[in-house]
């Protein structure tokens, strides 16, 4: 059987404030039943099991669960479609963290669900221990994937934008085209503007896009652990981007960066 990616997330559950509520989303039984085991004997409650994504919206919505464990390929209605329709219904901090379930880790319907709002994936051959930490991981706000796991999807599936320039957030535009004139970088899958963000989040937001941790970043500009924190959370937030996983998206599919960029430096 093969694993999560080797740079993927090591889990190491906590003890849980409060049981953990999770909507299970598979066409097939047999996964559904699996997955269900599994989370009840680590003391997580299986709300509600979904064959289609159709019946995934439904029940996330009559059951609020706090976690969606999403398949991709389902009938009626796919995992993308659904990630979007719930994650439309209800904007907010309270929303379900959703994990794409895949048989395939560079897929490009895994890309299309992250930039959906989805907090990362996991393939469906996964250990009980990493499921079940996913699953607690996602809740607290965390991605799943390990950003250079991101990366390697962005890079192989986003669709391409202008480069723009960490110091003129606004000076770099799309082309434009017959169906309209061009358009600011950032204006791709998100209605993010980061006009608002310092030339030092722009080198951080471009380093966490290339797959660096917080102490990699930490390292690289010479500065805390706790600060480069800092700057993460102040660009999630300007952005309105629900974790790292997204922020990854934005930087390449706007064309804030393009692979094999070097991101230039903020002026001390």
């Amino acid at each position: 059987m093969s694993q999560l990616p080797a740079d993927g997330p090591v889990f190491h559950p906590q003890p849980l404030a409060r049981p953990l509520t999770v909507v299970i989303a598979d066409d097939q039984a047999l996964v559904r039943g699996g997955f269900r085991l599994i989370l009840k004997a680590a003391g997580i409650d299986v709300a509600a099991e979904a064959a289609d994504g159709e019946q995934a919206v439904a029940a996330v919505l009559e059951h609020r669960p706090d976690v969606v464990l999403m398949d991709i390929r389902m009938p009626r209605m796919d995992g993308i479609e659904a990630t979007r329709r719930i994650l439309a219904a209800g904007p907010g901090p309270a929303d379900p963290r959703i994990i794409i379930l895949t048989t395939f880790d560079l897929d490009r319907y895994v890309y299309a669900a992250l930039a959906a709002g989805a907090s990362g994936f996991l393939l469906k051959d996964v250990t009980p221990e990493h499921l079940v930490g996913a699953v607690a991981l996602v809740r607290t706000g965390d991605a799943l994937l390990a950003p250079s796991i991101t990366r390697r999807l962005v890079e192989k599936f986003a669709p391409r934008g202008t480069s723009g320039t960490a110091g003129s957030p606004g000076l770099a535009a799309r082309p434009g085209n017959a169906h309209g004139p061009a358009r600011p970088w950032w204006q791709g899958s998100f209605s993010a503007d980061p006009s608002a963000l310092t030339a030092r989040e722009f080198e951080v937001l471009g380093l966490v896009a290339r797959g660096m941790s917080n102490a990699e970043i930490a390292a690289a500009l010479t500065l805390s652990d706790a600060t480069v924190k800092t700057h993460v959370n102040r660009i999630l937030t300007k952005l309105g981007l629900r974790d790292r996983v997204q922020a990854v998206v934005l930087a390449y599919e706007s064309g804030l960066i393009a692979p094999g960029d070097a991101f230039p430096s903020a002026e001390r």
